[in-house]
C-alpha cells in the first residue's frame, strides 16, 4: 500500500513538473493561445476569416524584421537600425525605379544591396571598430532615416505597380505579405538550424571568447550576421511599401522596438545563445493579435502601448524563470526533441481550435445593438487640432445615436492601414478616415470600397481610391492666406522663416505649397530659412532657437500649425508680437489664446470640431443609403486679435 501511494505521489509530482516545464518551455505559445481564446470570447468580430488574415498581414512586416533581429540577438548583439534600413531600402527601390527608369528587378536588387550595405557597416563598426552594438546601430538608425528623407526629399514616392502587387492577395484570399512572411521564416529557421553561420551565432552568443579560442572567426561572422539582418530589413521595407503603394520616408519608425520585442517574447534571451525562428513568429503574432483585438474592443491607442509594454516585461520575467528552472532550450535539439516540439505545436493547434470553436457560440444568435456603428481613424491624437476633430465627431455621434470607435494612427501610415483593415473586417457600417498620407491610405480604402462600406475622408483626401465624401478645408488655400497675412503685416518687405510640418505627410506638403504660392505676391519678403519641426511645440521651440542664432534679425514666422507657432513664440520671448510677427495654422484653443494675448499675430483656423461633426453626419447619411456631396468644404478663416472674440471654432 505504501509503495502504491509512493508511486502515485511520484507520478502526480512528475505530471505536475512536466506540465510546469511544458508551460515554461512554450510560454509564448501558451500566451498566444490564451490571447486568441480571450479575444474570441470578448469580440464577435475577432474570429472571422478576414480578420484572422488581417492579423497575419499586420504581423508580416514585424515578423520579417524580427527574423533578422533574431540572428543578432542569438549572437548576443542588438540591432536598432532595422526600421530605418527598411525605409531606406524601400525608398531606394522606388526612387531608382520611378525617377531613374531602372528596371524593377534591378531596383529590387538595389534595395537588397542597400540593406546588406547597412548591415555590413553595422558589423564593421561592431567587430572591427569595437563599438557597442547599441551605439553602432543607433547611429545607423539616424543615418539610414536621414538618407531616406534626403533621397525622397521628404515626400512619399509612388511604388512601381509590379512591386505593389506584393500587397495584394493570392488567389483572391491569401495575402501575399503573409506568404512572404512564411518564406522568410522558413529561411531564418534553416539558417539557424542547418548552416555553419547559424551554429556560429549560438556559439558567439553563448561565449564569444570560447568561440574565438575554438577557431571561429568571430569578426567575420559578425559581419555576416548583421548583413543578414540588413537583408531581412530590406525585404520587410519592400513588403511594407507595397502595402502602402508608396515608399514613405518615415515608414517603419519605431518598428525596431517591435521586432526586438517579438524576439524576446518568442523566448530568445538578450544575453545571447538562445532563440529560434518559430518563437519569433509567435512573438510577432502575439503583438499583432494584441493590437488587432484591442482595436476591435475600442481600447485607446495610449492604453495599447501600456498593455504591450506589460507583455514585454512579462516575457522577460518568464525568460528569467525559465533560466532558474533550468529549462532553457539549447541550439541543435535532437530529432526526438524536434518531434516533441512538433507534437506540442500540433496539440496546441487542436486545443485552440476546440476552445475557440466553443467560445464562438457565445456570439451566435446574440442580438446586435440597434445603433449604427462607425469607425474613425485619426492620423494622430498628439495634436490639439485632431483632438478637436475627435471631440466634434464624438459629440455628434452621441447626439445621433451612432456607436463611434476612434483609433489613433500616431502618424504612422502602416499602423493606420492596419486600423482600417480592422474596421473593414469588423461589423462597422461606415468608416471615417483622416489619412496620415493621402497615397498610403489608398489600398485600405479600396478594400473598404470592395466590402461596400461607405468611407468618408476628413481634413485630407485619399488618392487613387474612391471615397463617398471628402470633408475638409483647403490646406493649400489656407497656406496662401497665412502667407498673405504675414505679407500684409510686414508691408510686403522683410525676412521670415517657415516652420514646416512632419516630412512625408500630405498636410505638410499642401500647406508648404500654399505658403510658396502666397508669397509670390510679395517679392520683397525673403524666406531666410525653412526647417521641419514635425507639428510639435517642443521641436518648434528648439528649431526656432537654432534659427535665431543664424538669423537674429528675422521679422516674421509662418508655422504649419499652431503647436509649432507656440514653440516659436517661446523661443522669441519678448520679440513675439512686437518686433517679430508669427502666423500659425489650425485655430486650436491654445493658439486662439495666444492671438488674444497678442503674441501670435494670426492663426488660419479650420474649425476642426465642425470637420468632425460634419464627417459623422455624412457617414450616417451614406450608411443609410442617402446621397452625400462628394466634397464638403469647411471654410478657413484668418483669426486675428480683431475678430478672435467672435470665433467659436
Amino acid at each position: 500500500m505504501a509503495t502504491d501511494t509512493l508511486k502515485s505521489t511520484s507520478s502526480a509530482d512528475s505530471a505536475t513538473g512536466g506540465l510546469r516545464r511544458l508551460l515554461l518551455d512554450n510560454g509564448a505559445l501558451t500566451a498566444l493561445i490564451v490571447l486568441v481564446i480571450a479575444m474570441s470570447a470578448l469580440s464577435g468580430d475577432f474570429l472571422t476569416t478576414d480578420n484572422l488574415l488581417n492579423v497575419g498581414v499586420q504581423a508580416a512586416v514585424t515578423a520579417i524584421l524580427a527574423f533578422g533581429v533574431t540572428f543578432v540577438i542569438v549572437s548576443a548583439g542588438i540591432d536598432l537600425s532595422v526600421g530605418s534600413v527598411a525605409a531606406l531600402s524601400a525608398t531606394v527601390l522606388a526612387w531608382s525605379a520611378t525617377s531613374h527608369g531602372v528596371p524593377v528587378f534591378i531596383a529590387v536588387l538595389l534595395a537588397v544591396v542597400t540593406g546588406i550595405a547597412a548591415g555590413l557597416v553595422n558589423g564593421f563598426l561592431i567587430a572591427y571598430g569595437k563599438l557597442p552594438p547599441f551605439i553602432a546601430t543607433l547611429a545607423m538608425l539616424s543615418v539610414a532615416r536621414g538618407l531616406s528623407l534626403v533621397i525622397s526629399e521628404g515626400s512619399p514616392i509612388a511604388f512601381p505597380d509590379s512591386v505593389s502587387h506584393l500587397g495584394d492577395t493570392l488567389g483572391g484570399w491569401l495575402p501575399e505579405p503573409v506568404l512572404v512572411m512564411v518564406v522568410m521564416g522558413l529561411l531564418a529557421a534553416f539558417v539557424l538550424a542547418r548552416t555553419y553561420i547559424g551554429r556560429s551565432m549560438y556559439a558567439i552568443g553563448g561565449n564569444e571568447e570560447a568561440a574565438r579560442l575554438s577557431g571561429l572567426r568571430v569578426k567575420k561572422q559578425k559581419l555576416a550576421i548583421y548583413a543578414l539582418s540588413g537583408v531581412f530589413a530590406a525585404v520587410a521595407g519592400v513588403v511594407l511599401a507595397a502595402r502602402l503603394s508608396s515608399a514613405q520616408p518615415q515608414a517603419a519608425d519605431g518598428y525596431e522596438l517591435d521586432a526586438i520585442a517579438a524576439v524576446v517574447i518568442g523566448g530568445a534571451s538578450l544575453a545571447g545563445g538562445t532563440g529560434k525562428a518559430s518563437g519569433t513568429l509567435i512573438g510577432a503574432l502575439i503583438l499583432a493579435v494584441l493590437r488587432n483585438g484591442l482595436n476591435l474592443l475600442n481600447v485607446s491607442a495610449f492604453w495599447q502601448q501600456v498593455v504591450i509594454g506589460v507583455v514585454i516585461a512579462l516575457a522577460v520575467l518568464l525568460d528569467t524563470l525559465r533560466r532558474k528552472a533550468g529549462s532553457t532550450p539549447v541550439a541543435g535539439a535532437s530529432q526526438g526533441g524536434k518531434g516533441r516540439q512538433a507534437a506540442t505545436y500540433g496539440l496546441a493547434a487542436v486545443v485552440t481550435v476546440a476552445i475557440v470553436g466553443a467560445t464562438s457560440f457565445l456570439h451566435n444568435g446574440s442580438s446586435s445593438t440597434a445603433n449604427p456603428k462607425a469607425g474613425l481613424s485619426l492620423s494622430t491624437l498628439n495634436n490639439p487640432f485632431f483632438v478637436q476633430i475627435r471631440s466634434g465627431a464624438q459629440a455628434e455621434a452621441e447626439k445621433l445615436g451612432v456607436d463611434l470607435t476612434v483609433t489613433d494612427a500616431q502618424n504612422d501610415a502602416s499602423q493606420q492601414a492596419n486600423q482600417l483593415q480592422n474596421f473593414t473586417s469588423s461589423s462597422l457600417g461606415a468608416i471615417i478616415v483622416n489619412p496620415v498620407d493621402s497615397d498610403a491610405a489608398s489600398n485600405s480604402v479600396k478594400a473598404a470600397d470592395k466590402a461596400k462600406i461607405p468611407v468618408i475622408a476628413v481634413d485630407r483626401g485619399v488618392n487613387k481610391a474612391s471615397v463617398d465624401a471628402l470633408v475638409a478645408s483647403d490646406n493649400v488655400a489656407g497656406g496662401e492666406l497665412a502667407a498673405k497675412s504675414i505679407g500684409e503685416k510686414l508691408g510686403g518687405k522683410g525676412k521670415i522663416v517657415i516652420l514646416q510640418g512632419q516630412a512625408g505627410t500630405s498636410a505638410a506638403r499642401e500647406r508648404a505649397e500654399g505658403f510658396a504660392q502666397g508669397l509670390k505676391a510679395y517679392p520683397g519678403i525673403q524666406v531666410v530659412a525653412q526647417q521641419p519641426a514635425d507639428f510639435d511645440r517642443t521641436k518648434g521651440l528648439d528649431v526656432m532657437s537654432n534659427l535665431l542664432q543664424a538669423h537674429p534679425d528675422v521679422q516674421g514666422v509662418i508655422a504649419a500649425n499652431d503647436e509649432m507657432a507656440l514653440g516659436a513664440i517661446k523661443a522669441l520671448g519678448s520679440k513675439a508680437g512686437k518686433s517679430v510677427s508669427v502666423v500659425g495654422f489650425d485655430g486650436t484653443p491654445d493658439g486662439l489664446n495666444a492671438v488674444k494675448d497678442g503674441t501670435l499675430y494670426a492663426s488660419v483656423a479650420q474649425q476642426p470640431s465642425q470637420l468632425g461633426k460634419i464627417a459623422v453626419d455624412n457617414a450616417l447619411k451614406a450608411l443609410e443609403g442617402k446621397k452625400v456631396e462628394e466634397t464638403i468644404k469647411v471654410p478657413v478663416k484668418v483669426v486675428t486679435k480683431e475678430n478672435v472674440a467672435g470665433f467659436t471654432g
